[in-house]
């Protein structure tokens, strides 16, 4: 398959009127795949009304059939479409965080989404872009768009269309270049169906953030327990991982160093991940510094940038420091602990 690249200037207006996006959103329209930038990470999107569509997603992902994806709206009317209800919770959330990086999951209305795209569930995820690009395509497809992040099931998600290209360039109709993403992790999911709203993916949206909104939120045990099963189905697969084999250090920079020399002296290529505050303590073959640990949304932001850099390294293992489960901490470990498959080497241990 040939696949179209088109490069849109986020900082102009009338979006819908642009060529590029017409375009993608004709080929939305036959039932085609576009990937495309959000406000989080880059999304491979398709008509969520048609089985044709959501199939060629998993397909060109390589995606679980029981990993539902998230629905894409421009318009808060077309939520009534497609969900059956809207608790009062998930309305405050909506006025404060629409459009924005939060994915809320409702109960579905049967009969007009693909029962592909919800993986045969009772309930439906949605969310609504913040960025201005995603935005115009789905207003001009005129369909609500299945959207997962745009690459190769496994593989750390897409900030940049350069990213996509590495991993889909041949596999789906279209990429429309946005330039980079800004948050640079996926959008919180937030179960609103429960009675206590509870976060199945930390994102882009804190657990703080939520609560000084709606009041108590919980997170889903299996986010702090590998042992106990996740109730989305999606957090169940490795995801964000490098090739190299990724392990997290919960201890000192002498003790990430120690480990780091016992393997060069073994004949390893050893990758480091760190912070801009303490690149400067570590002596590897790779050294990547993700962003402030003192700005976390930096981390976020440059977290799978990061973990492709190392892709396009000859490193056969890497070492990363941990942060706090606080905040984006929250998301930025669940990132790393899924990408690392749950590997940690604990200093007093």
């Amino acid at each position: 398959m040939n696949t179209n690249r088109w490069s849109v200037d986020k900082y102009v207006d009338e979006y819908e009127s642009y060529p590029q996006i017409i375009q993608a959103a004709e080929l939305l329209k036959k039932n085609e795949v576009v990937a495309f930038p959000t406000e989080t990470v880059y999304g491979l999107g398709g008509n969520a009304e048609n089985d044709e569509a959501v199939a060629k997603i998993f397909a060109a992902k390589g995606r679980p059939s029981d990993n539902p994806l998230i629905i894409h709206i421009a318009d808060i009317a077309k939520l009534h479409d497609f969900v059956a209800h809207v608790p009062e919770k998930a309305k405050k959330l909506m006025d404060k965080f629409w459009p924005g990086p939060l994915t809320i999951i409702f109960q579905k209305k049967a009969g007009k989404l693909s029962n592909k795209a919800t993986a045969g569930l009772s309930t439906v995820a949605v969310r609504m872009p913040a960025d201005p690009v995603a935005l115009a395509i789905i207003k001009q497809s005129g369909i609500p768009i299945a959207a997962p992040s745009a690459n190769r099931s496994g593989r750390p998600s897409p900030t940049t269309a350069e990213h996509v290209w590495e991993d889909l360039n041949g596999k789906i109709a279209g990429i429309i270049d946005g330039g980079p993403t800004g948050v640079g992790v996926e959008s919180t999911v937030l179960d609103c169906t429960a009675n206590v709203p509870t976060i199945l993916r930390p994102g882009g949206i804190t657990k703080e953030q939520l609560e000084s909104v709606i009041g108590a939120v919980n997170v889903d045990p299996a986010l702090v327990d590998n042992g106990k099963a996740p109730k989305s189905p999606g957090m169940k697969y490795r995801h964000y991982a490098p090739n190299a084999p990724l392990y997290l250090v919960d201890g000192t920079k002498e003790f990430l160093q120690k480990l780091v020399n016992e393997k060069r002296m073994e004949g390893h290529i050893v990758g480091i991940l760190t912070t801009e505050e303490n690149k400067q303590y570590y002596e590897g073959d790779y050294v990547y510094a993700c962003g402030k640990r003192n700005d976390l949304p930096t981390v976020a932001s440059s977290l799978y940038e990061a973990l492709r850099f190392f892709n396009r390294t000859d490193v056969d293992i890497i070492y990363s420091e941990m942060f706090f489960n606080e905040g984006v901490g929250l998301a930025i470990m669940n990132r790393l602990m899924k990408a690392a498959a749950h590997r940690v080497i604990n200093e007093n241990e």
